[in-house]
C-alpha cells in the first residue's frame, strides 16, 4: 500500500491544500468522501469559526480529514487547542517553524506534516519530528518559498535527503503530473488550485471565473520582502509592480498590501482591489466541477498515462 494511503486511511495519495478562503468544511469533506485526504484551511479562520467547520465536517464525512494551520497566522495557540478538543486527525503546518506545536500534536495522536519548499527546511521539518513532509515547488499559489525551486527540481533533491514519506506539490492539477511526482519520488500529491474550480469550494463564483478563463503567464511570485506569495495579475498587483519601480521599501510595500486583501479578492469576488492567490496550473483549469468528478477525471487520467508507459 501507498505510504500515504496508509499513514491518512485514504483510498487515493491525493490531498487537498488547505487554502485561505476556499477551503471550508464543504471542499474538505467532499474530497474526504471521494477518496482523498480534505483539509480545513484555518489561515482566514476565527477560533469560533474553526471550531465550527470541524464540527460540520465531521458531520458530513466519515472519512479522515485534516487542518492546515499557517503559522504565521494570529491565533495559533487557540486553532492548535481547538483541533486538539475536536479530536483532529491529521494537521498540515505551514509558513513557520514546525518545531513549537509537532511533539504536542503527536502526543494526541494527530499526524503532522509541514510544507516547505527548500531542502533545507526539509530536514528542519524531519528533526523535528513530522510524521510527512509537503515539498511545494514554486509553481503554487499562495505563500510560497523564496527560492524559486520548481517542483520537478525539488521533489528528488528532498527524496534524496529524507526517509519519511514525501508530498508533492506546485503545479500539480491533474493525473498526468501525479504520476510525474510519484515518478520523481513522491509519496503522494497536495492539489490546491483545480479545487478552486469545485462546486464546493468556498471561493466567490468571480475568483472561480477568474481562474477557468485563465492563461499562462497570468501569474506572479511576489512580495518576497514581506512573504512571497503567488498572485494573479490585476489591478492590486500592478500597484506592488509600481511601488517596486518607485523603490519602496518593505514597510512601504506593508502599508500597500493592508489587511484582508485575500478575503477581498477570493471569498468577496472583487477581482481589481484583491489579492488572488492561485498557482500558475490555473491556466490548465478550464471547468469548475463538482470535487468527485475532478478527483474521478485525476485518478482516471492518472491510471491510463500509467498503462502506457508500462505498456512501452
Amino acid at each position: 500500500m501507498n505510504r500515504i494511503n496508509e499513514l491518512f486511511g485514504i483510498k487515493y495519495p491525493i490531498i487537498q491544500g488547505g487554502m485561505i478562503w476556499c477551503s471550508g468544511w464543504e471542499l474538505a469533506s467532499a474530497v474526504s468522501n471521494a477518496g482523498g485526504l480534505g483539509l480545513i484551511g484555518s489561515g482566514s479562520m476565527y477560533p469560533d469559526v474553526l471550531r465550527l467547520q470541524i464540527k460540520k465536517c465531521k458531520q458530513a464525512t466519515e472519512k479522515p480529514f485534516g487542518v492546515n494551520i499557517p503559522l504565521l497566522y494570529p491565533d495559533i495557540e487557540a486553532h492548535i487547542s481547538i483541533v486538539i478538543e475536536e479530536g483532529v486527525k491529521v494537521v498540515f503546518t505551514s509558513a513557520g517553524s514546525p518545531k513549537k506545536y509537532t511533539s504536542r500534536l503527536q502526543s494526541h495522536g494527530i499526524k503532522v506534516v509541514h510544507v516547505i519548499a527548500s531542502k533545507k527546511f526539509a530536514l528542519k521539518s524531519v528533526e523535528a519530528g513530522v510524521d510527512a513532509i509537503v515539498a511545494e515547488g514554486f509553481e503554487a499559489g499562495g505563500h510560497n518559498g523564496v527560492e524559486e525551486i520548481t517542483t520537478m527540481c525539488l521533489i528528488p533533491m528532498i527524496k534524496d535527503v529524507v526517509k519519511i514519506p514525501v508530498i508533492a506539490a506546485g503545479g500539480i492539477g491533474g493525473g498526468r503530473a501525479m504520476l510525474a511526482a510519484i515518478a520523481l519520488g513522491a509519496d503522494g500529491v497536495q492539489i490546491g488550485s483545480r479545487f478552486i474550480a469545485s462546486d464546493e469550494c468556498s471561493a466567490h463564483i468571480n475568483f472561480k471565473n477568474k481562474v477557468v478563463n485563465a492563461n499562462e503567464g497570468e501569474t506572479d511570485l511576489t512580495l518576497k520582502e514581506l512573504t512571497a506569495v503567488r498572485l494573479m495579475k490585476n489591478k492590486f498587483y500592478n500597484q506592488i509592480q509600481e511601488a517596486y519601480a518607485n523603490d519602496a521599501n518593505k514597510e512601504d510595500l506593508r502599508i500597500l498590501l493592508g489587511r484582508g486583501r485575500a478575503k477581498i479578492g477570493m471569498f468577496e469576488g472583487d477581482l481589481e482591489e484583491g489579492e488572488l492567490e492561485v498557482g500558475q496550473v490555473s491556466a490548465m483549469i478550464k471547468k469548475i466541477m463538482p470535487v468527485a468528478e475532478i478527483i474521478k477525471e485525476i485518478t482516471d487520467e492518472y491510471e491510463a498515462e500509467r498503462m502506457k508507459i508500462i505498456s512501452l
